[in-house]
């Protein structure tokens, strides 16, 4: 398919996941995932294409991951999660760590998806319905990490029926390296792989 017509704004939704201040940006209680965000130009790559989504009409739902102060109802089942208890590595309800990063900003038009629990930007919360409400078609998914949540939107998406698409520019893990592996070897099976300035020049 024509990438034009793959994310034409009129069926397209942009979903960032965790791209949030207690993650990807300064405050950030995961260094390393900050960290690798930063130092391979990913947090303004993914602000250019967001923004530039925005202005050609994409729909864009924001998947935050939080939790309440007591904890209530976070998962505790894997050692993802062990590890964020052990270094308190907690995203709080009602703090500027829930906040999408500045380099992408939230509008008025944006929707929010706040979720209590999982490692799924879709699975398990309202984003699935709220691709069907918006009459979505195709799915860009951006954000972090390669190594858990971003791949498993991709393939909800794509289970749910959409067609998925990640730009290889604005997406990173832990270690960055790593999302050059997970992309040539799992996601490039299932969704489309481009660019940020493919993307723009397809919306120009």
């Amino acid at each position: 398919m024509d990438l034009r017509e793959l994310v034409d704004p009129a069926h397209t939704v942009i979903l960032t996941q965790e791209a949030q201040k207690g993650v990807i940006g300064p405050e950030s209680v995961r260094r390393d995932l900050y960290e690798a965000a930063r130092d391979s130009g990913v947090l303004d790559t993914m602000g250019r294409l967001v923004k530039a989504g925005r202005a050609a009409g994409c729909n864009v739902i924001h998947a935050i991951a939080a939790h309440r102060p007591d904890l209530k109802g976070a998962n505790h089942n894997a050692r993802l999660f062990a590890a964020t208890e052990k270094y308190k590595m907690f995203q709080t309800l009602g703090t500027p760590l829930v906040d999408v990063i500045d380099e992408i900003g939230c509008e008025e038009s944006d929707l929010v998806s706040m979720r209590l629990h999982g490692i799924s930007p879709i699975a398990g919360t309202e984003v699935g319905a709220l691709l069907t409400n918006l009459g979505a078609q195709t799915v860009i998914v951006v954000g972090v990490s390669t190594n858990v949540g971003v791949t498993c939107g991709v393939f909800d998406a794509v289970n749910l029926g959409y067609q998925a698409v990640v730009a290889r520019d604005a997406v990173t893990g832990f270690p960055a390296s790593y999302t050059d592996v997970i992309i040539e070897n799992s996601l490039s099976f299932v969704a489309t792989i481009t660019t940020t300035d493919e993307l723009i020049a397809a919306w120009s």
